[in-house]
């Protein structure tokens, strides 16, 4: 093979690897404008990107100009690499590719959903290729990683509801019934419905309880969990039932008729606008919020593309032109709304 021959082929395969990484950098930045205004989108855009890169590779491989054994060891070699890679997932970028496609097609949660991974509680604020985002109790912004959602079991709070309970502990000398009546009197002012009393341990020293109930409004859990708290506190203490670890009653230099319940005071308000809730979670609700909004913008892009059908049909029904023109304001209107409030979201 002459010095000339070699020229001509190196360049040909140097030309062929500059179209196709050209291509790809114009639709990569054809991409980043077409989801710049869609940050609930960017799993969507990620897989594109993996997908173009994948398909530049193969496209230069089968378009060099070499021999047909020469490209059939190529081709070979790289679905070796594909292989390994895919083999080797578990401990690099690839494994949180595959976890992240496992998480989408799994489905089990989506963007405002309460959940519990591992030692993490806290609502769903963003869910990518990569990791998963969770906005905790502090109102700070966790993120973990797709394998390790995959690894640990999750627990999804279902939006139709969830079991809120408080444990305590109390003496063996109160009356099991009297404390039963209180705690569900407890529960029933706290708005749960169906409460119910469990004897969840007999200790050495003291009985374990649980006032449960069914918590229908679940997104002000961390509100109504104080609330369950606090109104078994005050159901006990009224009745004059103390709090007190029995074992500390028999270890304490007190007289036996000294009691360890707080004075009766006015309540003071401990809620804000819209509860803690609104307050810890702000980013998982307004997450939440667009995509709901996104759902509802598809709803009427397609019934927009209906109307648009029918005007077709009877161009001269004023009738369908009004309809299709309100529809089209209320689609605008609503875009609008979802623009400012990803803008809200990325600034934050």
């Amino acid at each position: 093979m002459t010095l000339l021959t070699l020229l001509t082929i190196g360049f040909q395969t140097l030309l062929i690897i500059g179209l196709v990484c050209g291509a790809i950098y114009l639709l990569n930045r054809r991409l980043d404008q077409w989801f710049a205004d869609k940050p609930d989108k960017q799993f969507q855009r990620q897989m594109l990107t993996v997908a173009m890169v994948l398909f530049g590779v193969l496209i230069i491989i089968l378009t060099v100009p070499v021999n047909d054994g020469t490209r059939g060891s190529l081709l070979s070699l790289y679905g070796i690499i594909i292989s390994a890679t895919i083999a080797l997932s578990s401990t690099n970028i690839v494994g949180n590719i595959m976890a992240g496609i496992m998480l989408r097609a799994v489905g089990s949660f989506k963007l405002g959903d309460y959940i519990h991974v591992g030692d993490y509680f806290g609502r769903v604020s963003e869910m990518d290729l990569l990791h998963t985002e969770i906005q905790t109790e502090d109102r700070d912004l966790t993120t973990l990683p797709n394998m390790f959602m995959v690894s640990n079991p999750v627990r999804v709070m279902r939006n139709s509801g969830t079991i809120l309970s408080v444990e305590l502990s109390l003496g063996y000398d109160v009356s099991r019934h009297r404390i039963e009546a209180l705690l569900l009197d407890a529960g029933r002012l706290c708005g749960l419905e169906s409460p119910y009393v469990q004897i969840k341990h007999l200790g050495d020293f003291s009985v374990t309880y649980a006032i449960a109930g069914l918590l229908t409004d679940v997104k002000s859990v961390l509100g109504k969990r104080r609330q369950l708290r606090a109104a078994t506190m005050d159901a006990l203490h009224e009745a004059g039932i103390e709090i007190a670890s029995p074992v500390l009653v028999n270890t304490r230099a007190f007289s036996p008729k000294q009691s360890f319940i707080a004075p009766d005071e006015t309540p003071v308000a401990n809620t804000s606008s819209g509860g803690p809730d609104r307050i810890v979670f702000d980013k998982a609700i307004e997450a939440e919020s667009i995509g709901n909004l996104r759902e509802r913008e598809a709803a009427l892009t397609e019934e927009l593309k209906a109307m648009e059908t029918n005007v077709a049909e009877s161009p001269d029904n004023q009738r369908l032109k009004t309809e299709r023109d309100l529809i089209a304001r209320k689609l605008e209107r609503l875009q609008e709304v979802i623009a400012r409030r990803e803008q809200k979201i990325s600034a934050e």
